[in-house]
C-alpha cells in the first residue's frame, strides 16, 4: 500500500526488501524464532515480486504468452487440451463431487505446504533445515524471475478471452475454472476478499510453482525418511492433477516447474558453498557485538 501511495519503483523496494531476511539474521541470534522470520520475510519479498507486475495490468496483458502452451498441451493431449478431456469427462452435470472438492482443498492447502514441509525437516534434523530453506525458496525466487521475464497465461484466462476452441452447443464452456466455482459457492460472500489477499497476479502460470514447490518439498521430505517422502510425493501428484483438471494450469506448466526443481538440484553443489561462507561471515560480525554489549 505505502509502495502504491509513493509511486515506488519495483526495482527500489525489492532491493530494499530483499536486505530484510538479511538483516534479521544479522540481528537476531541462530534461534527457531529467527529461522521462522527470516523465512517469512523472504516470502514477503516473493509475494511483492510476484504481485508487482500486475500494478499494470493492462502493460502486463501486452506482454502475456497465450498461444504457446495451448499448442505444447495439445500435443501432449494427443489434439486436445488434458485440461478439456479431464472436465469433460468427470464435471458432466455442473455440481462437485467429492472428488472435485478434495482437489480444490489439495490447490487451497498449497499456500502452507512448502513452509510446513520445511518447520518438518527442521524438527527431524535441524542440521538440513538451512540447505532445505536454500532449496525451496530458490524455487520461489527464480520462479517469480520468469513471471517477470514472460508472463504467461493459465488456461482459464485463455478460455475468457477466447483463444481456445469454443464450447458446446449447448453453451458448455470449453474450459471452465473450477477452483473459482467451487470457492464462490463455499465461501459464498466472503469469497471475493479471502481471493483478493491469496490473489495478486493471474499471468503467472509458467512455471507452475504450486508443483515445483511442492515436488521440491517431496524431494526434502524423502531425505527425512521414507514415510515423509510417500507423504510429499502423494501430495504432489495429487496437487498436479488438480492444477491441470481445475483449469488452474497446462501440463507443460507442470513440466517447467519440473525443470525448475531439477535446475536448482543441479546448482545446489555450485550456490550452496559460497552462501555457507556468507552465513559464517554474519556469525562471525555477531559476535563482537554481542561481547561488547549493548551501548
Amino acid at each position: 500500500m505505502v509502495r502504491r501511495r509513493l509511486g515506488l519503483k519495483p526495482a527500489t523496494v525489492l532491493a530494499g526488501a530483499a536486505l530484510a531476511p538479511i538483516s534479521a539474521a544479522v540481528v537476531w541470534p541462530r534461534t527457531r524464532a529467527r529461522d521462522i522470520v527470516v523465512c517469512a520475510l523472504q516470502m514477503y519479498v516473493y509475494v511483492a515480486a510476484y504481485k508487482m507486475p500486475h500494478d499494470d495490468p493492462q502493460a502486463l496483458e501486452a506482454r502475456v504468452r497465450i498461444d504457446y502452451p495451448i499448442v505444447l498441451d495439445r500435443l501432449i493431449g494427443g489434439g486436445d487440451l488434458p485440461t478439456a478431456r479431464l472436465q469433460r469427462a468427470l464435471h458432466r452435470d455442473g455440481s462437485f463431487s467429492g472428488l472435485e472438492r478434495v482437489l480444490v482443498w489439495a490447490h487451497w492447502v498449497w499456500f502452507a505446504t512448502p513452509h510446513a514441509a520445511l518447520l518438518y525437516v527442521r524438527r527431524r534434523d535441524r542440521t538440513r533445515f538451512a540447505r532445505a530453506a536454500f532449496m525451496t525458496y530458490a524455487v520461489f525466487d527464480l520462479g517469480v524471475v520468469a513471471y517477470w521475464l514472460a508472463p504467461t497465461a493459465p488456461p482459464w484466462y485463455a478460455a475468457e478471452r477466447g483463444r481456445l476452441d469454443p464450447g458446446a452447443d449447448d453453451g458448455t464452456v470449453y474450459v471452465r475454472r473450477l477452483m473459482v466455482e467451487y470457492g464462490e459457492s463455499f465461501w459464498q460472500e466472503n469469497w471475493t476478499p479471502l481471493y483478493s489477499a491469496l490473489g495478486g497476479n493471474p499471468l503467472a502460470a509458467m512455471p507452475s510453482l504450486h508443483f515445483a514447490t511442492s515436488t521440491m518439498a517431496a524431494l526434502l521430505l524423502s531425505e527425512t525418511g521414507a514415510g515423509a517422502g510417500v507423504l510429499g510425493a502423494s501430495y504432489a501428484l495429487v496437487l498436479g492433477f488438480a492444477l491441470v483438471y481445475l483449469g488452474e494450469h497446462y501440463v507443460v506448466d507442470l513440466a517447467g516447474g519440473l525443470v525448475l526443481c531439477a535446475l536448482v538440484r543441479a546448482g545446489e553443489p555450485l550456490v550452496l558453498p559460497p552462501l555457507r561462507r556468507v552465513g559464517a561471515l554474519i556469525g562471525a560480525r555477531r559476535q563482537p557485538a554481542l561481547e561488547q554489549g549493548p551501548s
